[in-house]
């Protein structure tokens, strides 16, 4: 018997994470942490939905946060399985894992500091440590269109999805001894004609596909519109003589930003004097990264690759040590800060925000997606204040959105990736229900496909 069931990212944006079983073998495909509100967040310490040991397997889509973030978490309780990702996404994941567990431990330790008398005292996910072993159970690197012998009656295929470097959407063939299912699972898709990565591979011949539907209900501003507003943001910013505050994910949104930059300098749309500044430790060491795995590229940016680096500019900084990051806020305009985290829930823009919301002068761009419940969201749905180190903030910053430079597919992508093959049913994830699913899944039936919306670990026999 074949049972599939969803274990995060139902009916929600966070958390990916699926099970399917066949016979008695069990394999996850992603297992990722839970991003939001506070509400949500607290979520990551419950106990899984099944027994981490009862895990055969974990194939992993990317490195996100999102989809791989509880994977220490997974091993710390039990799971003994193999993992199996591509070369670029087992590098990003280390990098990503370590920077969680080190923000984790520190978190426990401010509110250990300033923990209330009987107040409990919440111990850090999973650390260091805990991430360092989770790398243990890393098989050897997945290659695309490679197929993958996972456990008896499952193999996998890892396909391009074109969302960030080493994304990858699994192909899962099951065969529990009486029929044979092909399982397709997007994991994130990317937008066609992004500058570094190649387009996503369109979906293959699959009985059921379990799809993501971030961006369902909506298509994208045009790329080339999306870097005019970015360009006209900094150049309108800097005639203020105020900074540029980008929030940003560590992985593809900074090295696509970074890229643009460089771009718009080389070509005259932004002042060559513009000064850098790349807050992110963990970016920093995903953009070496990017360097490493030009198997992964677009053949245009290969091309760009034969003309110099094409991250870098005159004035760029890169800004590790903590005391770097400080010394940025002393600089009173004409700075462009890219800081993660893009949802500006945690990490160093939060001291950038700090010290620029409420400057008339300076200017905020977001140029991903926010979930319910972020910082980065009440923001960008007009907050006149926010609390950012116990200190009340007004937001008197321009606020930019800039949803073109998205790493997920819009609707008519999504569609386009799916084309028009028969399928059984598609089961829509990672999204919000009353926007993106919703509005897929109206237009997948008026399309004569089966859909659904699996709930939290709801069995789904697959016949």
């Amino acid at each position: 018997m074949i049972v599939y069931s969803c274990h995060g990212a139902a009916k929600q944006v966070t958390g990916s994470c699926h099970l399917v079983s066949c016979n008695d073998r069990r394999v996850l495909i992603d297992c990722g942490l839970f991003q939001g509100s506070r509400e949500i967040e607290l979520g990551n310490a419950d106990a899984f939905e099944f027994d981490p040991a009862s895990i055969d397997a974990l194939l992993l889509t990317h490195a996100h946060l999102d989809h791989c973030g509880r994977i220490p978490l997974l091993v710390k309780q039990g799971f003994r399985g193999r993992i199996h990702a591509t070369a670029a996404t087992r590098e990003l994941a280390r990098v990503v894992l370590l920077d969680a567990a080190g923000l984790q431990e520190e978190q426990a330790r401010r509110a250990a500091e300033h923990n209330r008398p009987g107040e409990e005292i919440r111990p850090p996910l999973y650390t260091i440590d805990d991430a360092l072993h989770a790398f243990d159970f890393f098989a050897a690197d997945v290659t695309y269109g490679e197929t993958v012998a996972v456990v008896e009656g499952m193999q996998a295929r890892f396909l391009d999805a074109g969302h960030i470097l080493g994304s990858a959407s699994v192909l899962l063939e099951v065969d529990d001894g009486k029929r044979q299912r092909r399982m397709l699972f997007s994991g994130d898709l990317g937008n066609p004609g992004r500058p570094i990565v190649r387009d996503p591979m369109p979906a293959p011949e699959a009985d059921y596909v379990i799809m993501e539907s971030t961006y369902g209900d909506r298509a994208h501003r045009s790329m080339p519109d999306s870097i005019e507003e970015l360009y006209e943001a900094i150049r309108t910013t800097a005639a203020r003589h105020g900074n540029v505050i980008i929030p940003t994910f560590a992985l593809e949104r900074t090295q696509e930003v970074l890229y643009y930059l460089h771009f718009g300098i080389r070509t005259g749309a932004l002042p060559r004097q513009l000064r850098v500044f790349l807050d992110s430790p963990m970016a920093i060491s995903a953009t070496e990264i990017f360097r490493r795995h030009p198997e992964c590229f677009d053949l245009g940016f290969i091309e760009e690759l034969k003309h110099g680096d094409p991250f870098d500019m005159p004035g760029l900084h890169f800004t590790r040590e903590t005391a770097q990051s400080m010394a940025i806020n002393s600089i009173q305009g004409g700075a462009v800060i890219l800081a993660g985290s893009g949802m500006c829930n945690g990490g160093r823009v939060r001291h950038h925000l700090r010290h620029n919301l409420w400057s008339e002068r300076s200017s905020v761009v977001f140029v991903g997606y926010a979930a319910e419940g972020t910082l980065a969201r009440r923001i960008i749905d007009g907050a006149s204040h926010v609390r950012l180190f116990n200190d009340d903030i007004p937001v008197r910053a321009q606020i930019w959105t800039i949803n073109g430079f998205s790493a997920h597919a819009d609707q008519p992508a999504l569609l386009g990736w799916l084309g028009d093959a028969p399928r059984r049913k598609v089961f829509l994830v990672h999204g919000e229900i009353e926007r993106g699913m919703r509005a897929l899944q109206d237009v997948l039936i008026a399309r004569g496909f089966a859909c659904q919306l699996p709930g939290s670990a709801e069995p789904i026999k697959i016949d």
